[in-house]
């Protein structure tokens, strides 16, 4: 059964399958936004810790201990996790653990790295991921970025959209039944909306 208002599901899947149509478009974006989101992650390791909470310290495997800060970066995380658990409790607790997983990683790599070494690395990777994306929507999907039109909605729906799009194509996966043949009717009616206005722009 379907969410309304913030967790409507079907609307914020439709408006973003609305702007990642093309098949070879989706598949850029299911290779480059994880590790825009790790990369962002990584670089906010080094701000500030927002409250006075104690510190953990956390090693892997014999490494060298890692100090996990409650800072932005940590906060951010939570709520994407918490939202997405919201959205749908079975694929949002998979995304859940996603974030999870790339916070720690990015945590240890910064810390390895140290902020000399780290802002450059996230700067290569986020122009190479940013420029794919975009190769993507003006070579394949003939269409301006969804961040374009709702900067929020594009960046916080883009990790759990290509993990739920992963899911449904590789496992048939649906939050409920009806789910995917709702959002691809409305997709459907929302790109011949902007094909209909684009129209009447040119010709106006």
């Amino acid at each position: 059964m379907g969410k309304y208002g913030l967790f409507d599901l079907e609307k914020h899947f439709a408006f973003y399958g609305a702007y990642h149509s093309n098949p070879i478009n989706i598949l850029i974006h299911m290779i480059f936004v994880w590790p825009i989101f790790f990369a962002t992650s990584l670089i906010f390791y080094f701000t500030p810790p927002l409250f006075n909470l104690p510190q953990v310290e956390l090693s892997l495997f014999g490494s060298n201990p890692v100090v996990l800060f409650f800072n932005i970066g940590f906060f951010l995380v939570l709520i994407y996790a918490l939202f997405y658990i919201c959205l749908d409790p079975k694929a949002g607790s998979l995304a859940a653990l996603l974030c999870g997983f790339f916070w720690i990683t990015s945590c240890f790599v910064a810390s390895s790295l140290g902020f000399s070494l780290a802002w450059k690395v996230v700067l290569v990777a986020q122009i190479i991921c940013w420029t794919g994306q975009f190769i993507g929507h003006g070579v394949f999907e003939k269409r301006a970025p969804a961040l374009l039109d709702n900067l929020v909605q594009a960046f916080v729906m883009a990790p759990f959209f290509v993990l739920l799009e992963a899911l449904q194509t590789s496992f048939g996966y649906e939050p409920y039944p009806g789910f995917h043949a709702n959002v691809q009717a409305k997709i459907g009616a929302q790109i011949k909306e902007w094909k209909e206005n684009k129209k009447l722009k040119l010709h106006s």
